[in-house]
């Protein structure tokens, strides 16, 4: 049985709050699940990360493998840093409206 550490999503359409959960890999993204050992909320403003790092390296050492993604929050957690902020994208609209109200 391959174990996985990964996200499941919840929440609301376009309003998404992850889940941090120990499932076995066969099981669909927000379907059955073993242990859940985190919360991820990048909503709020700093992102809300929360992991129960102990039963994470337990999970770990049992040999569960990490998704890219939460190896990622982990480190983050690890190192106390803030999550980094993705640049806003601003749409042509927005920047001429910018650029008229500047001159």
């Amino acid at each position: 049985m391959a174990v996985k550490i990964r996200m499941a999503r919840h929440g609301a359409k376009k309003r998404p709050y992850y889940r941090v959960v120990v499932a076995d890999g066969r099981m669909p993204r927000d379907g059955r699940y073993i242990e859940q050992v985190g919360r991820y909320n990048p909503l709020t403003n700093p992102k809300t990360i929360e992991l129960d790092l102990e039963k994470i390296d337990e999970w770990i050492s049992k040999g569960a493998q990490p998704s890219n993604t939460v190896a990622h929050l982990i480190d983050i957690v690890r190192t106390g840093a803030t999550a980094p902020e993705k640049k806003q994208k601003v749409s042509k609209k927005q920047a001429a409206k910018a650029a008229s109200s500047e001159e």
